[in-house]
């Protein structure tokens, strides 16, 4: 580079490119490619008396470095340009030491956007490191690394070689594996609802549902019961009893945080949070927009606040003018005050860097991930600064000799933002339709009574964005460590994903219950959260980090070493039973590479085993009904893997046929979408969703194609191969 030039130092060869483009003449943008240096993997690396971490350059970084010091060495300034985060200040500080870039030719910049508005602004206005931002993240790679290696040989020794532990990892797994235990725990119960199909004086249907009897609620919990409150209301005279009309103003959802983005794109695109940080980093560093460039399409992606910048909201404000009209506008911006714990209101919400780059009008750049989860954020922040959606809501209570049944139903008058954009829940309401006009003593005519059994159900099992949102709400980890965690949990085999929820596997079991019982302060929501707060006032200059690790530290590794010499392996990992091997001897539960199986007491002089034959709980799916016996349908595990099934099996086995989405479109027909199907002999195949209409079949796996994982799917299976 020309002597006395700048030099800018960021993570990614696509940012680099991006702020390159920006910058122009006279600078050198070079790319570091994320951590050029870290704690070294084959030993702890973290000196016990003052906690000092022994930082190492891993061997792929060395050329990166050295190029960086030569260009460093006939730069006049050098700037870093990480990312804004304490990741991005500890990343920017690694890279000044490891390369020994002298502090008074260092400048520090950052900017929420890549755009040239942003980017050169920061340029104008350098700064030093922030020492306390780099400090914070130090304290959490050693407190990690502590927990991490000190904790993890000890799951070796105790449970299984290759286990490992962490803060905010444990207590993920504790979630889910507490969730599993209550669903186990739970005992379904019966119960009925009766809905009458009614008929207006006009001629106009709906229906209600039975509320109450002579001023009781009614309860009804088997068919008897149901029975005989049918035969009642069979006999009986409707009329309209009550109205009551009120009208609602809705608001938006604020634009995206980490956390919310996470969860949505997981609910409505089915991408996992892993995913979901991928794809939002290469829309954050740059796309190419044909003679535009590449454009950083989306401000930074790892934040925990809603705040948006003014100037922002007023360009806003003009698209949703020119795209919706003057009604769907504010007449002034709306802001959103941001509730997560320790979030950094100075940082930005997860927006588009110009509201003007619609999704039609960036659609042939982008891949079909790229720009589903681009929609999603501008559908998400334009509507959040548009007006109210106003509905009306009508409840008709219904009249019918001591009994009150229930009507309820709703209709727009003006639909706002949700013409954009309707936030998504784990939990979807049902829909309610407008209720026809009626008055207070008009007379309705029964036209159908309905009667439905249903089971009360378990809590569900987590989603990665169920699991997301408690983590956030509890205060444990932070945006950037979200996505790790869980795939940790996967990589370890601790949880497997089914229909897109996470199932705790023994091994997860064992080493959650091994965790509570001798280092509970681990798995401590209230204990976890706290270290976050102390890393929080490390980050604001509040508290120092070494005194911080040193308070955890030294009772930990106390603990650790008294449980190392009280705890015998068996005493985890065996469990007794009352069954005995061929030769007579006692056998019991132990926990092997793919769960838990029974054993010969005696092995390894007598290795007979046999498979445990627990099986898990079928969960009851609410509203579903087998169509060949009327019993509950299930969500079970086969040979081939889950699939919904009869409760009445093996006498009924009546297996449900379900395809899984692909997220792939018909190449022969353009309007149906290719699902995955079984095969005769059990050979998947992909084919039209619009069969019979469109008869596309390929055993080819279509690029593009979610995984089965991804897809969350059941898949069927052959009819009458059930599991027991």
């Amino acid at each position: 580079m020309a002597k006395n030039g700048s030099l800018v130092i960021v993570e990614s060869p696509t940012k680099a490119r991006s702020i390159g483009r920006i910058l122009g003449d006279g600078y050198v943008v070079e790319a570091s490619y994320g951590h050029v240096r870290d704690l070294p993997k084959s030993k702890l690396g973290v000196d016990l008396e003052t906690f000092q971490p022994e930082y190492v350059v891993p061997p792929d970084a060395k050329k990166r470095v050295a190029g960086i010091a030569k260009l460093a060495k006939s730069a006049g300034t050098v700037y870093l340009a990480t990312d804004l985060d304490r990741e991005g200040e500890a990343i920017a500080w690694h890279v000044l030491d490891a390369a020994k870039i002298p502090l008074s030719k260092a400048r520090r910049v950052t900017f929420h956007e890549i755009t040239p508005a942003a980017v050169r602004d920061a340029f104008k206005k350098p700064r030093a490191i922030d020492e306390n931002l780099v400090n914070a993240q130090q304290a959490r790679r050693v407190l990690d690394r502590l927990v991490g290696y000190k904790i993890s040989p000890l799951l070796w020794r105790k449970i299984r070689y290759g286990l490992s532990a962490g803060r905010v990892q444990s207590v993920a797994l504790r979630l889910v594996v507490d969730r599993e235990r209550e669903i186990q725990a739970f005992v379904a119960e019966e119960y009925w609802s009766i809905a009458a199909v009614l008929e207006t004086l006009k001629g106009e249907i709906f229906t209600a549902e039975l509320l109450s009897h002579h001023g009781h609620r009614i309860k009804i919990g088997n068919e008897a019961d149901a029975n005989k409150h049918r035969a009642a209301l069979t006999d009986a005279a409707y009329s309209v009893a009550e109205i009551e009309k009120k009208e609602v103003h809705k608001n938006a959802a604020p634009s995206f945080t980490t956390s919310t983005l996470q969860q949505e794109a997981s609910r409505k695109l089915g991408f996992s949070v892993k995913r979901t940080m991928v794809i939002a980093q290469q829309l954050y560093e740059g796309v190419e927009l044909g003679d535009q460039g590449q454009v950083g399409l989306i401000t930074y992606m790892r934040t925990d606040s809603v705040h948006v910048a003014e100037s922002a909201l007023r360009q806003t404000r003009d698209v949703i003018v020119s795209e919706f009209g003057e009604p769907y506008a504010l007449a002034h911006p709306r802001h959103y005050k941001t509730r997560s714990k320790g979030a950094q209101e100075a940082h930005e919400a997860i927006r588009p860097t110009d509201s003007s780059h619609t999704p039609n009008a960036v659609r042939h750049f982008l891949s079909r991930e790229q720009l589903r989860l681009y929609t999603l954020i501008w559908q998400r922040h334009v509507a959040s600064q548009m007006a109210p959606a106003l509905l009306e809501r009508t409840r008709i209570d219904v009249g019918a000799d001591g009994y009150v049944l229930r009507a309820t139903g709703q209709k727009v008058a003006f639909d706002g933002y949700r013409r954009v954009y309707q936030e998504g829940t784990d939990d979807p309401e049902k829909e309610e339709s407008p209720l026809p006009d009626v008055q207070p003593d008009d007379r309705l005519m029964l036209r159908g009574l309905d009667a439905q059994q249903h089971f009360t159900q378990p809590p569900p099992r987590y989603t990665e964005a169920s699991l997301v949102k408690t983590l956030e709400e509890n205060g444990i980890g932070r945006p950037s460590t979200y996505a790790p965690t869980i795939s940790t949990l996967i990589a370890r085999k601790y949880v497997v994903l089914e229909q897109r929820r996470l199932v705790p596997q023994d091994v997860g079991f064992v080493v959650t219950d091994f965790l509570k019982e001798h280092f509970p302060g681990i798995v401590d929501l209230s204990f976890t959260a706290h270290m976050e707060e102390d890393l929080d006032r490390i980050a604001g200059g509040e508290a120092q980090w070494v005194p911080v690790v040193r308070e955890f530290f030294e009772p930990f590794i106390k603990l650790v070493e008294e449980k190392d010499r009280a705890i015998e392996k068996k005493d985890i990992v065996e469990e007794a039973t009352d069954k005995v091997c061929p030769e007579g001897h006692p056998m019991v539960i132990k926990l092997g590479r793919f769960g838990k199986f029974l054993s010969c007491s005696k092995y390894p002089e007598h290795k007979y085993r046999e498979s445990l034959g627990e099986k898990p709980k079928p969960e009851i799916i609410e509203g579903e009904v087998c169509p060949d016996c009327g019993s509950p349908l299930a969500r079970k595990r086969g040979r081939y893997g889950p699939f919904i099934g009869c409760t009445n099996y093996p006498n009924c086995k009546y297996v449900k046929k379900e395809a899984q989405s692909t997220g792939v479109q018909c190449p022969q027909c353009t309007e149906g979408e290719l699902v995955r199907r079984r095969g005769r002999g059990g050979k998947f195949f992909y084919g039209c969703s619009r069969y019979p209409k469109c008869d596309y079949t390929t055993w080819t796996r279509p690029a593009g194609a979610k995984s089965p994982a991804e897809a969350g799917d059941s898949e069927a299976v052959p009819a009458g191969t059930q599991a027991d």
